[in-house]
């Protein structure tokens, strides 16, 4: 039963909101857009919080082998385009669009079972394969099409695909979630320092207006915090619920967040849309016969 003992669920569901919520708004309404600092900086704050945990005896990491860490390496270079990309396109995207293509990152696990493994029914092809003519039609028909916010969600889908793919081909019975959780902290950590500065990042947040304003850094402080405590609520409820149930509370969490957030979404949508008729509209009569066709959307777009 998926909703059995909900409480590891329902918190899950809490902090994936919580964190969505907060990236987005240092992304999109502070315009925090350096991603090499801001994701080094959540995976900063991630790995010490992890690492202070295991000190701590809170949570338990075993790193045993060299060469199991280093085999790891290539889906920590994955993880870190997914958290880059992912900030790229988050910052340009509104979330419910973010998140249709982020779901159809399902597609390549789903052709890889299918076509390598041989283990996908129909009906999960079936599933997939609407996720994806989904995620391909939100840029055919987005009147705000911007190309480098869908670039950079393409290639977050395929660094999440690609993750997840490398995660069914490599199972060391050694190493845990955690484990490998702790690995991607570090590696961010340095890769992404390494390239801010090439990246123009370093020097270019200098002149960022919210450097010294408390929103800005209350807002970075917990959104490291909350991508922690969503990482380790992840890393829980994947260990005691079956891959069924997991991925049930992932789609109540973003189903939630999509309910939320596209009502608004499309009622901005069609004021602008109402605005562009009107704007082009070079006569009295014009505009009262554009608003008749477009009924009270275009009515509010004018008065706006």
């Amino acid at each position: 039963m998926y909703l059995k003992r909900p409480a590891g669920g329902l918190a899950f569901c809490l902090f994936y909101l919580a964190s969505c919520f907060t990236n987005k708004y240092v992304l999109s309404v502070l315009k925090f857009t350096y991603p090499t600092l801001f994701q080094g900086w959540q995976t900063l704050v991630g790995g010490l919080l992890l690492h202070i945990s295991w000190k701590l005896g809170w949570v338990e990491i075993s790193l045993c082998s060299r060469s199991e860490i280093l085999s790891w390496l290539p889906a920590s270079v994955l993880f870190v385009g997914i958290i880059y990309a992912g900030s790229r396109a988050l910052s340009r995207l509104p979330i419910p669009v973010f998140l249709a293509i982020q779901n159809a990152a399902e597609v390549i696990n789903c052709g890889f079972q299918k076509f390598v493994q041989k283990e996908t029914s129909h009906l999960k092809v079936c599933s997939v394969l609407f996720l994806l003519v989904a995620a391909v039609c939100l840029p055919l028909f987005d009147t705000q099409f911007d190309p480098n916010g869908y670039f950079w969600a393409l290639i977050h889908l395929i660094c999440v695909g690609a993750y997840k793919v490398f995660h069914k081909l490599w199972k060391p019975s050694s190493f845990s979630e955690l484990d490998q959780q702790y690995i991607n902290y570090v590696f961010s950590v340095v890769l992404l320092a390494s390239a801010s500065h090439p990246a123009g990042d370093l020097f270019s947040a200098l002149d960022f207006p919210f450097l010294y304003f408390y929103r800005f850094h209350s807002s970075c402080c917990a959104s490291g915090l909350l991508g922690f405590l969503l990482m380790l609520h992840t890393v829980k409820l994947r260990s005691s619920t079956t891959s069924g149930q997991y991925a049930a509370w992932s789609f109540l969490a973003k189903m939630f967040l999509t309910s939320v957030l596209l009502p608004p979404y499309l009622a901005r949508k069609g004021v602008y849309h109402g605005r562009q008729l009107i704007e082009t509209t070079s006569t009295p009569a014009e505009m009262k016969n554009v608003c008749k066709r477009g009924g009270m959307v275009l009515i509010i777009a004018q008065e706006t």
